[in-house]
């Protein structure tokens, strides 16, 4: 005879599951996107909780797509190649040496990190950079930049046919220019383009910081468009949280229906701002 003692942590549990009823249907075939930042990715354990998060996803009927960055990764071997690379208002200058290694990086190690990652969880993960089937086209950004690209054109239709066979889109951020250049294009904006381009109900931008902080230094849950103007005029919003609102408004002005800035070294962070009241980060509406 098995007996079974119901203990608090069973009934937690169930509780838990029970009260995200109402936001597995509001996200049943809803399309999140989800910029993973290379200070986020964090180590084995991390990546392995975030991939299995994002296998849950796709079970409950999420079709989610990872556009990662690698910023930390490219620097450890440009440092180690001995290759000097600068930045200007938070993008890299890119020379065509640089811009070797930021492709090796991003498409190569980093992808196929997450891809085996999300692999290793039952998922079926897939590996694509900007460049495949002309996922992403861009335009040189400005030439004191060198080889970096803003998108100009997302082929979304080729993600919807990865949706239908139930796959995971993983994205490097790296695009094709109109004469065949290669660029590498900033993470955010390149998650940001994908998201406007999908329509998608919610991007998710993880980082390594807890969200937007107001003058007092304390973490804004909600703020419209307009907000994130005000802010960053004012100089509260600065730095390297800049190009991340910026791509914020710009997504949601594109047609996402929300973007939350998100911190991904918070555990399951992805299905706390999906599927709790509570939500993890800031949430910027148009």
């Amino acid at each position: 005879m098995k007996t079974r003692d119901m203990n608090r942590d069973w009934i937690a549990t169930a509780e838990t599951l029970s009260s995200a009823l109402p936001y597995l249907q509001r996200y049943d075939d809803a399309i999140v996107v989800i910029k993973l930042g290379g200070h986020a990715m964090g180590s084995d354990e991390g990546m392995e909780s975030f991939a299995r998060d994002v296998v849950l996803l796709r079970q409950v009927g999420v079709n989610p797509v990872i556009v990662h960055g690698g910023g930390p990764m490219i620097n450890s071997l440009l440092d180690r190649l001995q290759i000097k690379s600068d930045f200007v208002n938070g993008k890299r200058v890119t020379d065509k040496a640089t811009m070797e290694v930021v492709e090796m990086v991003l498409s190569g190690m980093v992808n196929k990190r997450i891809v085996q990652a999300i692999n290793a969880q039952g998922g079926r993960g897939i590996g694509l950079s900007g460049k495949d089937a002309n996922l992403i086209t861009c335009e040189m950004t400005d030439p004191a930049l060198g080889f970096v690209g803003s998108p100009s054109k997302v082929n979304d239709e080729m993600l919807r046919n990865l949706f239908e066979k139930e796959f995971i889109p993983v994205i490097a951020p790296i695009g094709a220019g109109l004469e065949g250049e290669t660029f590498n294009i900033n993470g955010d904006t390149a998650a940001g383009a994908v998201a406007a381009a999908l329509k998608a109900d919610r991007l998710l931008l993880l980082t390594d910081v807890a969200g937007v902080k107001n003058a007092q230094g304390v973490v804004v849950t909600e703020l419209t468009a307009a907000d994130v103007e005000a802010m960053t005029a004012e100089g509260v919003i600065a730095g390297g949280m800049i190009p991340k609102t910026e791509t914020a408004v710009n997504a949601v002005r594109g047609g996402v229906r929300a973007c939350t800035i998100v911190d991904g070294r918070v555990p399951n962070a992805v299905l706390l701002e999906l599927f709790t009241d509570h939500g993890a980060g800031s949430m910027i509406r148009g």
